[in-house]
């Protein structure tokens, strides 16, 4: 029997029961529905999510560590405090990292090819006094020129004009800080960096060396109410810095977002030779203490430097990413990128899929049984037209196909309408969201859903193979009729 003619025939039964067909069919627009919608949630916040990450600049750049000094000494702890991931994890790092990152390890770093550049990275926290306000605020070292996405967008003014400018670049929470009328307004307008006398003093004093013998003190501090009269002193402004420009925000809405790239965060931003040359020479105790111990363990000499905690490598395209990681592990450099938690992220988001799709397949594999259902009611009411086609010559593998073609029909049928409907759904979903929830927050208009041609041929391909599947057995069963008792049948 020809093809069409198979197809015809079997729309034609369907069309002679209309009723249960159409019944039949919405068990599987139901299954393909729900599949195609669940999934479709799934890929949209996987997109979402990606798509944050690339606005945000963050598949580009890496953050770039060597050995550390405060790591080179084993501190006595209590045994029960013992942290025994911790201590292997902090091996496998020193055994690993034997570089430190100075000058000639940033230079060395810039020399890689596909490195577009490299940002040292230089982070503290001073009082600041601006605009008649006194307030501490976080400061970080920037290179200039800068082509770092975080320096592209600016509210007002400009980036810092040269290397050795006494300018600075600062936030739009610095400005309503300072207590400016605008971000124009605050353009132009200084920065001083405070200190106190003593610490100019003790500054002036680190090179020199005298016979007096030093006061008791307690890391610094002294003991007695008399040097600590001594200590006080006047507060005086040590650098000013004009600000050149002022960055945009990140998030629309005007409040704290996250910045782009993996640069630190901070309020205030200078060049970093300036900020390294200030954090150098305005070191805490602290810091202090563990350089010394340092130099006595021997893990740094009393000429070297002990160079940068971190820097930020922008890579000139994604792929270069995993050759100058490569490249970074033979210098004895470990690093980080966003691309680390890529495979971990994939496979919760894989997860994911699988269960939204997993819940919809549940209501597809319903609609099976009511395939079948429908089915074998058909090999009922048609078993003495059965017996007369056989009668005439045939096959059984003719009869299978005319099954095989009604369930194929009802399948493909049920998985175009289920995947127009779900397309429905996911619109009148993001118009509801976008209505109730995030305007009303100020927010922009968000596709919570992703459908791609794969998703929704992939639900019509499926809802038909399940459709032929649930036939397998009224197929067979409608073939193995004996025409003679089929005849006879009423």
């Amino acid at each position: 029997m020809p093809f069409f003619d198979i197809l015809r025939l079997a729309l034609r039964n369907l069309r002679e029961a209309k009723l249960r067909a159409t019944l039949t069919s919405m068990g599987v627009i139901v299954g393909v529905a729900v599949i195609v919608t669940m999934v479709s949630f799934g890929l949209g916040l996987q997109r979402n999510l990606l798509s944050r990450f690339k606005a945000l600049d963050l598949f580009n750049e890496m953050t770039v560590f060597g050995k550390s000094f405060a790591g080179a000494f084993n501190f006595d702890r209590p045994p029960g405090r013992r942290n025994q991931g911790n201590d292997s994890r902090r091996s496998q790092t020193e055994e690993t990292l034997t570089r430190v990152l100075d000058d000639a390890a940033i230079a060395d770093i810039g020399k890689i090819p596909g490195v577009a550049y490299i940002e040292p990275t230089v982070w503290f926290v001073v009082q600041l006094r601006s605009n008649g306000h006194t307030f501490g605020h976080q400061v970080a070292g920037a290179n200039v020129p800068n082509s770092s996405s975080h320096f592209k967008e600016f509210d007002a003014g400009q980036m810092i004009s040269s290397p050795s400018a006494d300018e600075a670049v600062v936030t739009e929470d610095f400005v309503r800080t300072a207590g400016f009328a605008s971000a124009g307004d605050a353009v132009g307008k200084t920065i001083e960096f405070l200190t106190t006398g003593s610490a100019q003093t003790d500054k002036s004093n680190q090179n020199t060396t005298t016979d007096d013998k030093e006061p008791p003190n307690f890391f610094g501090l002294p003991l007695s109410e008399e040097d600590f009269e001594q200590k006080d002193s006047q507060v005086v402004a040590e650098r000013t810095f004009h600000i050149a420009g002022v960055l945009k925000e990140a998030k629309p809405d005007g409040g704290p977002g996250p910045t782009r790239g993996l640069m630190p965060y901070a309020d205030v931003y200078i060049p970093v030779a300036t900020a390294r040359q200030w954090s150098i020479e305005h070191q805490g105790e602290q810091s202090r203490v563990i350089m010394a111990l340092a130099r006595e363990s021997g893990a740094i000499g009393n000429g070297e430097s002990p160079g940068y905690a971190s820097a930020i490598v922008r890579v000139t395209d994604p792929i270069k990413l995993t050759e100058v990681r490569q490249r970074l592990k033979q210098m004895g450099l470990g690093s980080f990128s966003i691309v680390d938690q890529m495979e971990q992220i994939r496979t919760v988001f894989l997860i994911i899929d699988a269960v939204l799709g997993l819940l919809g397949g549940i209501s597809l594999l319903v609609a099976s049984f009511g395939i079948a259902n429908t089915m074998i009611m058909s090999i009922l009411e048609r078993t003495r037209e059965i017996g007369i086609m056989k009668a005439i010559g045939a096959e059984d593998r003719e009869i299978k196909l005319i099954f095989f073609f009604e369930a194929a029909v009802i399948g493909f049928t049920g998985g175009v309408i289920g995947s127009l409907a779900a397309w429905g759904i996911d619109g009148i979903s993001n118009r509801l969201a976008y209505r109730f929830i995030l305007k009303p927050q100020g927010a922009s208009f968000v596709d919570f859903f992703h459908l791609p041609a794969y998703l929704w041929l992939g639900a019509i391909a499926f809802a038909l193979i399940v459709s032929i599947l649930a036939a397998l057995y009224p197929a067979a069963r409608a073939a193995r009729i004996d025409p003679v008792r089929a005849l006879r049948h009423d």
